[in-house]
């Protein structure tokens, strides 16, 4: 199969050796004990991994910006100055205890890419951007993907900036201090135009490595849903209230969780329905418990289960409340998002033209792509994770499949600079 010269000559100029020598730059940047990363958003680590970026680029030449939110901008001019500039990037910041690539391959493996392009001499049309999204995790200010959001609208910057995390510091000051590292950048405006998006990320899941693929080309992203769950019942001594006349949360909650758990059966395994987080009051051994919280996470792509599934949620716990009484209030309602059939179709072509393995299929975490979708034509490539592992410390991933990742994109951004 033969493909446009330039995009091939840009992904044959990736440099795999290079690329995982970045990789590891960036991942000795809040390194833990066990091989992850500790890199908060807005954190004295996230200020060295933007730097970092920041001298990689001007090694090249290439332009750097921010914007509001401390989002940070790498360009590559192309002939075309003011034609707005096809992107690719993720995010810098990590899990408290998260793996080496989730988020910063995207940005690394983003910025491999360009210096390819560069490298190989090749001319494009349109501009192009390596972009490192500012908090997608929301580990340490909710909600995440704070800088996509921000950049199309989609929330209000002034929302943000009295949000506090656990050590009661204001998100205010510490995007100031952020700011106030890297002196002298332009600053760009949000919503400023793109031609199109296009993220690398490693899978966070096992279907790659189980088919033995190489690319995952993303048809989009699952929907994605929290509420949380409030059951109120009443504190009792354990020994003396006879059990046909208490109010115990923890067993409501409980049978809850249960019923729910039938609620979101499903053959074809496509349903994801998590409770991360189960809290119990007083807490005490010889109290029936008065107070229990929990959350629910549910995903899933399509719309028409979606609206099935969400409204049953509230029905199942009330009619497993066992004399409690209980509240359910959403948290995040997030609508599943097709990628652009056009950027899709790219992907799979330029992995097929390179002549690696390769499948279509659906995201199921969420990303910044997930936002930038309704500003502009988006697509995303997915590489393989050992034993689908993220969010761990144990996350892995190969640097010859980094290196096909970056190389799908070289060639994926060219042809789209050159449209």
């Amino acid at each position: 199969m033969n493909t446009d010269p330039n995009a091939r000559k840009a992904a044959e100029a990736v440099d795999e050796a290079r690329l995982w020598q970045r990789q590891m730059d960036m991942a000795a940047i809040g390194a833990l004990p066990n091989g992850g990363v500790n890199r908060a958003a807005l954190s004295p680590e996230d200020i060295r991994a933007r730097k970092l970026m920041i001298d990689w680029a001007s090694e090249l030449g290439f332009e750097v910006s921010t914007d509001a939110i401390a989002n940070l901008y790498v360009r590559r001019a192309g002939r075309n100055a003011d034609a707005p500039p096809v992107a690719t990037g993720s995010h810098l910041d990590s899990q408290p205890k998260g793996g080496k690539f989730d988020g910063a391959y995207g940005v690394v493996g983003g910025f491999e890419a360009l210096e390819a392009i560069h490298r190989a001499g090749i001319e494009t049309e349109r501009p192009i951007d390596v972009i490192a999204w500012t908090n997608e995790e929301g580990g340490r200010y909710q909600p995440g993907v704070m800088g996509s959001s921000l950049y199309v609208g989609d929330d209000a910057h002034e929302k943000m900036l009295p949000l506090v995390d656990t050590d009661g510091i204001k998100l205010a000051d510490a995007l100031a201090d952020t700011l106030a590292s890297t002196p002298g950048l332009p600053t760009r405006t949000f919503g400023a135009p793109m031609s199109a998006y296009v993220e690398a990320h490693i899978e966070q899941g096992p279907r790659l490595e189980n088919a033995n693929n190489t690319i995952g080309v993303v048809s989009g992203i699952q929907g994605l849903f929290w509420f949380g769950v409030e059951v109120i019942g009443d504190e009792a001594h354990a020994g003396t209230t006879p059990l046909k006349g208490r109010k115990d949360a923890l067993k409501a909650a409980v049978s809850m969780v249960a019923a729910l758990e039938d609620l979101m059966a499903d053959e074809t395994d496509t349903v994801r329905f998590t409770v991360g987080r189960f809290e119990c009051h007083p807490g005490a051994p010889s109290t029936v418990p008065g107070r229990v919280y929990f959350t629910i996470d549910f995903r899933h792509p399509d719309p028409a289960v979606i609206a099935r599934l969400t409204a049953g949620i509230a029905p199942t716990c009330e009619a497993n409340a066992r004399n409690c009484s209980v509240s359910v209030s959403p948290i995040i309602a997030s609508a599943p998002v097709d990628f652009d059939p056009a950027v899709v179709d790219l992907v799979r072509a330029s992995a097929s033209e390179l002549g690696l393995t390769h499948m279509d299929m659906p995201s199921g975490a969420g990303h910044d792509a997930g936002h930038i979708a309704g500003l502009c034509p988006t697509g995303m490539i997915f590489v393989p994770c050992e034993k689908g592992i993220s969010h761990n410390e144990a996350e892995n991933a190969t640097p010859a499949d980094l290196a096909a990742g970056s190389r799908v994109l070289a060639a994926t951004l060219v042809k789209l600079a050159n449209r």
